[in-house]
Protein backbone atom coordinates (compact mmCIF):
# COMPACT_ATOMS: atom_id res chain seq x y z
CA UNK A 1 0.00 0.00 0.00
CA UNK A 2 2.86 2.33 0.79
CA UNK A 3 4.35 1.71 -2.67
CA UNK A 4 1.04 2.60 -4.38
CA UNK A 5 0.75 5.84 -2.38
CA UNK A 6 4.31 6.82 -3.33
CA UNK A 7 3.59 6.05 -6.95
CA UNK A 8 0.40 8.09 -6.79
CA UNK A 9 2.22 11.04 -5.23
CA UNK A 10 4.92 10.82 -7.91
CA UNK A 11 2.27 10.75 -10.64
CA UNK A 12 0.53 13.81 -9.19
CA UNK A 13 3.81 15.71 -9.09
CA UNK A 14 4.54 14.76 -12.69
CA UNK A 15 1.05 15.90 -13.70
CA UNK A 16 1.57 19.23 -11.92
CA UNK A 17 4.92 19.62 -13.67
CA UNK A 18 3.33 18.90 -17.06
CA UNK A 19 0.54 21.42 -16.45
CA UNK A 20 3.08 24.02 -15.35
CA UNK A 21 5.18 23.42 -18.47
CA UNK A 22 2.12 23.66 -20.70
CA UNK A 23 1.10 26.92 -19.03
CA UNK A 24 4.58 28.36 -19.45
CA UNK A 25 4.56 27.23 -23.07
CA UNK A 26 1.30 29.07 -23.74
CA UNK A 27 2.53 32.17 -21.95
CA UNK A 28 5.71 32.12 -24.00
CA UNK A 29 3.68 31.90 -27.20
CA UNK A 30 1.68 34.97 -26.20
CA UNK A 31 4.81 36.83 -25.14
CA UNK A 32 6.12 36.28 -28.67
CA UNK A 33 3.39 38.52 -30.14
CA UNK A 34 4.93 41.83 -31.20
CA UNK A 35 2.13 44.43 -31.21
CA UNK A 36 2.82 47.68 -33.07
CA UNK A 37 -0.60 49.25 -32.49
CA UNK A 38 -3.98 48.38 -31.02
CA UNK A 39 -7.34 50.06 -30.48
CA UNK A 40 -10.96 48.91 -30.25
CA UNK A 41 -11.13 48.15 -33.97
CA UNK A 42 -7.75 46.93 -35.22
CA UNK A 43 -4.55 45.33 -34.04
CA UNK A 44 -1.30 45.63 -36.01
CA UNK A 45 1.37 43.02 -35.33
CA UNK A 46 4.66 41.73 -36.73
CA UNK A 47 4.68 38.19 -38.09
CA UNK A 48 8.01 36.40 -37.66
CA UNK A 49 9.39 34.55 -40.65
CA UNK A 50 8.40 30.87 -41.02
CA UNK A 51 5.18 31.27 -39.01
CA UNK A 52 1.90 30.64 -40.89
CA UNK A 53 -0.67 33.44 -41.10
CA UNK A 54 -3.44 30.99 -40.20
CA UNK A 55 -3.67 27.33 -39.24
CA UNK A 56 -2.63 24.76 -41.82
CA UNK A 57 -2.05 21.01 -42.07
CA UNK A 58 1.22 21.26 -40.10
CA UNK A 59 -0.59 22.25 -36.91
CA UNK A 60 2.16 24.80 -36.15
CA UNK A 61 1.23 27.81 -34.05
CA UNK A 62 -0.05 30.55 -36.37
CA UNK A 63 -0.56 34.32 -36.22
CA UNK A 64 -4.36 34.26 -36.18
CA UNK A 65 -4.34 31.92 -33.17
CA UNK A 66 -1.71 34.02 -31.40
CA UNK A 67 -3.74 37.21 -31.82
CA UNK A 68 -6.91 35.47 -30.60
CA UNK A 69 -5.10 34.20 -27.47
CA UNK A 70 -3.63 37.63 -26.83
CA UNK A 71 -7.03 39.37 -27.00
CA UNK A 72 -8.78 36.67 -24.99
CA UNK A 73 -6.24 36.88 -22.17
CA UNK A 74 -5.73 40.66 -22.20
CA UNK A 75 -9.45 41.44 -22.00
CA UNK A 76 -10.44 38.30 -20.08
CA UNK A 77 -12.97 37.34 -22.75
CA UNK A 78 -15.15 34.28 -22.30
CA UNK A 79 -15.14 31.95 -25.25
CA UNK A 80 -13.13 32.52 -28.41
CA UNK A 81 -12.25 36.11 -29.29
CA UNK A 82 -13.28 37.39 -32.72
CA UNK A 83 -10.34 38.26 -34.93
CA UNK A 84 -10.76 38.95 -38.64
CA UNK A 85 -7.99 37.82 -40.99
CA UNK A 86 -8.15 40.33 -43.86
CA UNK A 87 -4.82 39.58 -45.60
CA UNK A 88 -2.06 37.01 -45.44
CA UNK A 89 1.68 36.69 -45.71
CA UNK A 90 3.27 33.52 -47.05
CA UNK A 91 4.71 31.35 -44.30
CA UNK A 92 8.39 32.15 -45.06
CA UNK A 93 7.66 35.89 -45.36
CA UNK A 94 7.80 38.03 -42.23
CA UNK A 95 6.49 41.50 -41.55
CA UNK A 96 3.51 43.67 -40.68
CA UNK A 97 -0.06 42.39 -40.60
CA UNK A 98 -3.30 44.08 -39.55
CA UNK A 99 -6.18 42.12 -38.01
CA UNK A 100 -9.76 43.28 -37.43
CA UNK A 101 -11.33 43.09 -33.98
CA UNK A 102 -14.94 43.03 -35.23
CA UNK A 103 -16.82 42.00 -38.36
CA UNK A 104 -17.60 45.56 -39.53
CA UNK A 105 -13.91 46.50 -39.41
CA UNK A 106 -13.00 43.29 -41.24
CA UNK A 107 -15.45 44.16 -44.02
CA UNK A 108 -14.12 47.71 -44.39
CA UNK A 109 -10.47 46.62 -44.48
CA UNK A 110 -11.28 43.90 -47.00
CA UNK A 111 -12.95 46.53 -49.18
CA UNK A 112 -9.78 48.64 -49.08
CA UNK A 113 -7.74 45.66 -50.23
CA UNK A 114 -10.23 44.96 -53.02
CA UNK A 115 -9.99 48.58 -54.19
CA UNK A 116 -6.18 48.55 -53.94
CA UNK A 117 -6.28 51.23 -51.22
CA UNK A 118 -4.10 49.31 -48.74
CA UNK A 119 -0.47 49.93 -49.66
CA UNK A 120 2.11 47.24 -48.89
CA UNK A 121 5.85 47.77 -49.26
CA UNK A 122 8.18 44.79 -49.18
CA UNK A 123 11.93 44.50 -48.87
CA UNK A 124 13.60 41.71 -50.81
CA UNK A 125 17.15 40.45 -51.08
CA UNK A 126 17.98 39.08 -54.52
CA UNK A 127 20.92 36.77 -55.32
CA UNK A 128 21.70 38.76 -58.45
CA UNK A 129 21.57 42.54 -58.95
CA UNK A 130 18.60 43.49 -61.18
CA UNK A 131 19.65 44.97 -64.55
CA UNK A 132 17.76 48.21 -63.88
CA UNK A 133 17.97 50.22 -60.65
CA UNK A 134 14.28 51.07 -60.94
CA UNK A 135 11.69 49.15 -62.85
CA UNK A 136 8.24 47.66 -63.25
CA UNK A 137 7.58 43.96 -63.75
CA UNK A 138 4.41 42.79 -65.49
CA UNK A 139 3.68 39.09 -65.99
CA UNK A 140 0.79 36.68 -66.25
CA UNK A 141 0.80 34.03 -63.55
CA UNK A 142 -0.91 30.68 -63.17
CA UNK A 143 -0.96 28.65 -59.98
CA UNK A 144 -0.57 24.89 -59.84
CA UNK A 145 -2.73 24.22 -56.79
CA UNK A 146 -1.68 20.58 -56.53
CA UNK A 147 2.03 21.37 -56.23
CA UNK A 148 1.60 24.86 -54.70
CA UNK A 149 3.76 26.54 -57.27
CA UNK A 150 3.17 29.57 -59.50
CA UNK A 151 4.47 29.91 -63.05
CA UNK A 152 4.86 32.76 -65.52
CA UNK A 153 2.80 31.82 -68.57
CA UNK A 154 1.51 33.45 -71.77
CA UNK A 155 -1.46 35.78 -71.40
CA UNK A 156 -3.45 33.53 -73.73
CA UNK A 157 -3.51 30.62 -71.27
CA UNK A 158 -6.75 29.95 -69.42
CA UNK A 159 -6.97 30.93 -65.76
CA UNK A 160 -4.05 33.38 -65.75
CA UNK A 161 -3.84 36.44 -63.50
CA UNK A 162 -2.04 39.67 -64.33
CA UNK A 163 0.75 40.51 -61.88
CA UNK A 164 2.44 43.90 -61.60
CA UNK A 165 4.94 45.40 -59.20
CA UNK A 166 7.42 48.27 -59.11
CA UNK A 167 10.84 48.08 -57.50
CA UNK A 168 13.89 50.12 -56.61
CA UNK A 169 17.36 48.83 -55.78
CA UNK A 170 18.41 50.42 -52.48
CA UNK A 171 21.81 48.86 -51.94
CA UNK A 172 24.12 46.19 -53.34
CA UNK A 173 26.68 44.00 -51.62
CA UNK A 174 28.57 41.84 -54.10
CA UNK A 175 26.01 39.75 -55.99
CA UNK A 176 23.26 40.57 -53.48
CA UNK A 177 20.82 43.47 -53.81
CA UNK A 178 18.39 44.97 -51.32
CA UNK A 179 15.26 45.90 -53.24
CA UNK A 180 12.20 47.89 -52.18
CA UNK A 181 9.10 46.42 -53.79
CA UNK A 182 5.62 47.91 -54.08
CA UNK A 183 2.83 45.59 -55.16
CA UNK A 184 0.32 46.90 -57.65
CA UNK A 185 -1.47 43.55 -57.68
CA UNK A 186 -1.45 40.97 -54.92
CA UNK A 187 -0.90 37.49 -56.33
CA UNK A 188 0.26 34.32 -54.65
CA UNK A 189 4.09 34.11 -54.53
CA UNK A 190 4.14 37.13 -56.85
CA UNK A 191 7.40 38.79 -55.77
CA UNK A 192 9.27 35.49 -55.65
CA UNK A 193 8.08 34.38 -59.08
CA UNK A 194 8.58 37.69 -60.87
CA UNK A 195 12.13 38.24 -59.63
CA UNK A 196 13.01 34.64 -60.46
CA UNK A 197 11.59 35.43 -63.90
CA UNK A 198 14.31 38.05 -64.51
CA UNK A 199 16.97 35.66 -63.19
CA UNK A 200 17.19 37.44 -59.83
CA UNK A 201 15.70 34.88 -57.40
CA UNK A 202 15.28 35.85 -53.76
CA UNK A 203 17.77 34.81 -51.14
CA UNK A 204 16.74 31.57 -49.46
CA UNK A 205 14.00 30.77 -51.98
CA UNK A 206 14.29 27.02 -52.43
CA UNK A 207 11.04 26.91 -54.40
CA UNK A 208 11.85 29.42 -57.14
CA UNK A 209 15.57 30.01 -56.65
CA UNK A 210 18.72 27.95 -57.05
CA UNK A 211 22.37 27.73 -56.03
CA UNK A 212 22.98 30.60 -53.55
CA UNK A 213 19.34 30.52 -52.43
CA UNK A 214 19.93 27.20 -50.62
CA UNK A 215 22.35 28.51 -48.01
CA UNK A 216 19.69 29.43 -45.44
CA UNK A 217 16.12 28.64 -44.47
CA UNK A 218 15.33 32.36 -44.14
CA UNK A 219 13.66 33.83 -47.20
CA UNK A 220 14.88 37.29 -48.19
CA UNK A 221 11.41 38.84 -48.16
CA UNK A 222 9.93 41.15 -45.53
CA UNK A 223 6.67 43.15 -45.43
CA UNK A 224 8.21 46.24 -43.90
CA UNK A 225 5.61 48.96 -44.46
CA UNK A 226 1.80 49.00 -44.37
CA UNK A 227 -0.50 51.96 -45.10
CA UNK A 228 -4.28 52.09 -44.96
CA UNK A 229 -7.19 54.27 -43.88
CA UNK A 230 -8.48 53.56 -40.40
CA UNK A 231 -11.91 51.95 -40.91
CA UNK A 232 -13.57 54.10 -38.21
CA UNK A 233 -11.60 57.34 -37.74
CA UNK A 234 -10.77 57.61 -41.48
CA UNK A 235 -7.25 58.73 -40.61
CA UNK A 236 -4.31 57.52 -42.69
CA UNK A 237 -2.34 54.90 -40.75
CA UNK A 238 1.28 54.14 -41.60
CA UNK A 239 3.33 51.42 -39.93
CA UNK A 240 6.94 50.46 -40.56
CA UNK A 241 9.20 47.82 -39.04
CA UNK A 242 12.57 46.47 -40.22
CA UNK A 243 13.29 42.73 -40.12
CA UNK A 244 13.68 41.50 -36.56
CA UNK A 245 16.05 38.62 -37.24
CA UNK A 246 19.71 39.45 -36.77
CA UNK A 247 20.61 36.84 -39.37
CA UNK A 248 21.36 36.63 -43.04
CA UNK A 249 20.33 38.07 -45.39
CA UNK A 250 19.24 41.11 -43.38
CA UNK A 251 22.55 41.56 -41.56
CA UNK A 252 24.26 42.07 -44.93
CA UNK A 253 22.64 45.52 -45.07
CA UNK A 254 22.03 48.37 -42.63
CA UNK A 255 18.25 48.00 -42.64
CA UNK A 256 17.29 50.64 -40.06
CA UNK A 257 18.23 53.58 -42.26
CA UNK A 258 15.45 52.67 -44.70
CA UNK A 259 12.85 52.90 -41.95
CA UNK A 260 13.90 56.21 -40.39
CA UNK A 261 11.70 59.02 -41.69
Amino acid sequence: MEINENMQEKTLKNDEKTLKNDKNKDEKKNDDLFVLYEDNHIIVVVKPQNVPSQSDITGDDDMLSRVKRYIKEKYNKKGEAFVGLVHRLDRPTGGIMVFAKNSKTASRLSEQIKNNEMQKTYYAVTTKVPPLKKGTLVNYLKKDEKNNIVKIVPQSEQGVKRAELSYQVLQTEGDFALVEVKLITGRSHQIRVQFAGINCPLYGDNKYGKDKSKITKNLGLWAGRLEFIHPTTKQKMTFACPPLENTKPWDIFYMDKYFIR
